[in-house]
């Protein structure tokens, strides 16, 4: 894994990304909190940025307090074929409780469950916008993409942040985002900083959606808001 700082085109990457989300439908304000689903690859390698993300979690919360909250379920895979969700929770000091009480464990990629269980729930009940983290893809590509573009005929993006520089992974990440309608980023174990305003932009959406994440402070917010085209319907 790269402990090196984020490079230029990887700075570059993350104003795209940003961008991206100025096209998506707005979630209208008031109601029930955003909901946000968080899946996460917890195998072996990912432990130093599964710890930054625990940290990272109350200012998620704390970035929507004033567009209508947020609801955020995590949903992670590790080890051999486990894969595990917490209910939809609105305290961010119980979801850092659960998310610090899980150790990554070597295995392989569960990014197609992950992604069938995004999906099972955001028919229930919609998702405004799920966010994916991870440094690998090890598995048929075709079936991830399938179930990401149901996704987002549900109306729920895809918001796909790789880790690393692995090349065919990262490709494949970017992918599944185009066909959500999300975005995707490059981040490393060095980019908390890039990785909290990613967080925080997406978030912000899926509680206040367009209108709210353009009051969003900040240089990341308004590059994302400049960089797409008008939002779909």
């Amino acid at each position: 894994m790269s402990q090196l700082p984020a490079k230029p085109a990887a700075s570059a990457a993350v104003a795209a990304f940003l961008a991206r989300v100025n096209s998506l439908p707005v979630k209208p304000a008031g109601g029930a909190p955003g909901r946000l689903l968080f899946l996460m690859d917890a195998t072996a390698s990912r432990q130093p940025s599964w710890d930054m993300a625990c940290h990272l979690m109350a200012d998620m919360f704390q970035a929507t307090r004033d567009v209508g909250g947020l609801a955020i379920q995590l949903a992670y895979w590790r080890g051999h074929m486990e894969f595990a969700a917490t209910p939809f929770l609105t305290d961010a000091a119980e979801l850092t409780r659960r998310m610090a009480g899980v150790q990554c464990l070597g295995g392989q990629t569960q990014i197609l469950s992950a992604l069938s269980h995004a999906l099972a729930e955001t028919k229930r009940s919609r998702i405004h916008a799920c966010v994916l983290v991870g440094d690998a893809l090890e598995e048929a590509l075709d079936p991830i993409c399938h179930a990401a573009g149901q996704m987002g005929l549900h109306g729920t993006p895809i918001f796909a942040f790789h880790e690393g520089a692995e090349p065919k992974s990262a490709d494949g990440f970017r992918q599944i985002a185009r066909v959500s309608g999300g975005a995707f980023a490059p981040f490393d174990a060095a980019s908390a900083e890039a990785l909290r305003d990613l967080l925080r932009a997406v978030a912000v959406f899926a509680a206040g959606g367009r209108q709210q994440l353009a009051a969003l402070p900040g240089q990341a917010a308004r590059r994302m808001l400049a960089q797409l085209p008008g939002p779909a319907r």
